[in-house]
């Protein structure tokens, strides 16, 4: 499937350091460091490095010495960036939550139709995931771990991004597209599709392909809850 919205998508699947620059996490990380620029930079070279780190020796067992020799730098040149080793997961965290916090508006707003906007915000949540397995498979693993305040604001992150899906799966109900679902639960059915990518991408990348994978899912997803005028929209999208 060669979307429509692949060239919007694609903006969001190149993640840069702007994840680093969410106004709502920016100072919640204390850095000895005043140039902004130098530390938006330094952390995105070892943010990066721990997640590597963290998915292949898990959060736990890991170091920072272990970070530093997998980024190139000094522990202490790292010390200068971040308190502690839980301060980078915390940022390491984010870089999901912001890039689909940032890429699902794009996506919403990308048509009128409701079906469509469904669509797209799949499409941009599977395609954000591809670009980032490693980050995704570390959001399952370890936010047990990050202390109680930066616990709750990457859920309520998340929370956001979710309720873009559910704005468009209530727009298919109200005009009648969708059958009337529980919207919650239907919108968790969807991010866990999307998820399923990084978690069984082992296997799933042996027998399919991502855009495979995201038509193939739509179909699976949209099957029940699709009106036959839903169904009229749905087959009728842009190729």
């Amino acid at each position: 499937m060669k979307s429509r919205v692949n060239s919007k998508v694609s903006k969001q699947r190149n993640v840069d350091s702007s994840w680093l620059e969410d106004p709502k996490t920016l100072g919640m990380v204390k850095t000895q460091v005043e140039n902004v620029d130098l530390v938006k930079a330094r952390r995105e070279q070892f943010v990066r490095s721990a997640i590597e780190v963290f998915c292949t020796n898990g959060y736990h067992s890991s170091t920072v010495k272990e970070i530093a020799q997998q980024a190139g730098v000094s522990p202490g040149l790292i010390y200068q960036y971040v308190s502690d080793k839980e301060d980078i997961l915390f940022l390491a965290l984010q870089l999901i939550v912001y890039t689909l916090k940032q890429g699902l508006p794009e996506a919403y707003n990308s048509t009128s139709n409701p079906v469509e906007k469904y669509c797209a915000c799949f499409e941009t949540y599977c395609r954000v995931i591809d670009a980032n397995r490693h980050a995704s498979m570390l959001t399952y693993r370890e936010t047990k771990s990050l202390i109680p305040e930066h616990r709750g604001l990457i859920m309520g992150m998340e929370l956001e991004t979710n309720e873009i899906i559910a704005m468009a799966i209530r727009e298919c109900i109200r005009d009648g597209f969708f059958i009337k679902v529980d919207v919650e639960l239907f919108v968790y059915h969807t991010i866990m599709t999307a998820h399923a990518w990084s978690l069984k991408h082992w296997r799933l990348s042996r027998v399919t392909t991502i855009d495979k994978y995201i038509e193939t899912n739509l179909r699976f997803l949209l099957a029940s809850v699709l009106t036959d005028e839903g169904r009229v929209v749905f087959d009728k999208r842009p190729s």
